[in-house]
């Protein structure tokens, strides 16, 4: 495949969106990308290729090679998936200073790649990933759930990141509530066996109802957020239960913009917090969504599916017993409950 030269000023700002990497083949593609291109975009992955963008594929080496002389300071949020995360993403992202990138495909690349190659890509991913636009604007990057394992390796030694989670009931809850997320269970479902498997946890009978289904992937994801900050001791990490973040938005912005040392008053979360992202689906802002609707949706299931998810929250506790991290994962839960 014909390769490019990197683009001319590409270090300068984040005008070039390092969007996948071939690994194996020593490829990237660069896809032009302005500042309301990415305030517009829910996923930076392959659903962007529909726009017909503005692209280049140049050398993995060369891109690496810049990296090295980039800043290190991008800000992270990593999540268990179906917690609100593109929302946040979104609200933080109305703060002046925030550019707001959302799950690029490349960081699903080097979750998908060998062992071997992932500590030297990963550290050229996230100095790439800081670039920004002007001085001051600080790079914030929302991660796809699985990629949640390479956090250590992504968040720069002193910097922050955001780890977001429900607990194991309203998470359950939530995916029970909606179609699709139930059909992802299934896809997903021996993957994050696997994942727990890596971790010495085995949840046996975990297969006899979509409740369970998705207790599992509570777990699977939960635990890879424990593990992670288990091994990020120098690392600033606030973790925050999305639900009691909507109880009160504006205050929970306000403590992630002291965490991430952005400049938000209090008047201007309080606007970010009653303006329309909060009423809107944010992945596809074309639709309609409330926390009341979110509220809504979590108590009909939970009635809906009452015994499937009080026995696969059990089942839960029991597996805890023999688990350190995923006890670790409950309490942490309970105490935000």
């Amino acid at each position: 495949m014909t390769t490019h030269p990197i683009p001319e000023g590409f270090a300068d700002d984040a005008g070039w969106l390092v969007q996948a990497v071939d690994p194996k083949s020593r490829l990237v593609r660069l896809i032009r990308l302005d500042r309301d291109g990415y305030r517009a975009a829910s996923f930076l992955d392959d659903r962007m290729l529909q726009q017909a963008p503005e692209s280049r594929i140049c050398a993995l080496n060369d891109l690496l090679r810049v990296a090295e002389r980039l800043p290190d300071d991008a800000q992270w949020i990593f999540h268990i998936g179906h917690v609100g995360s593109t929302l946040v993403s979104r609200l933080l992202g109305e703060a002046d200073p925030v550019l707001a990138i959302r799950e690029p495909r490349s960081l699903r690349d080097l979750a998908m790649t060998d062992a071997a190659r992932v500590p030297e890509l990963a550290a050229g991913l996230r100095r790439l990933m800081a670039r920004v636009f002007a001085p001051g604007q600080m790079a914030q990057i929302k991660a796809t759930s699985f990629v949640s394992e390479l956090a250590p390796l992504l968040v720069a030694p002193g910097s922050s990141a955001l780890f977001l989670f429900a607990t194991p009931r309203n998470y359950v809850a939530s995916i029970l509530a909606g179609e699709n997320s139930t059909k992802e269970l299934r896809i997903l479902e021996q993957s994050r066996a696997a994942r727990l498997k890596s971790r010495g946890i085995v949840l046996d009978g975990f297969d006899r109802s979509d409740a369970h289904r998705a207790a599992a992937a509570w777990a699977c994801e939960m635990t890879s957020l424990e593990a992670a900050a288990a091994a990020m001791p120098d690392r600033r990490i606030l973790w925050a239960d999305f639900d009691r973040m909507l109880r009160d938005m504006a205050g929970a912005l306000g403590a992630c913009a002291r965490h991430f040392a952005v400049q938000l008053d209090s008047g201007r979360a309080e606007a970010i917090a009653r303006g329309p992202l909060m009423h809107r689906y944010s992945k596809a802002l074309e639709y309609d969504y409330s926390p009341a609707l979110r509220a809504e949706l979590l108590a009909e299931a939970t009635s809906h599916h009452a015994p499937d998810i009080d026995q696969a929250v059990a089942g839960l506790y029991r597996a805890a017993a023999a688990s350190p991290l995923l006890s670790r994962s409950l309490q942490r839960a309970e105490r935000e409950d």
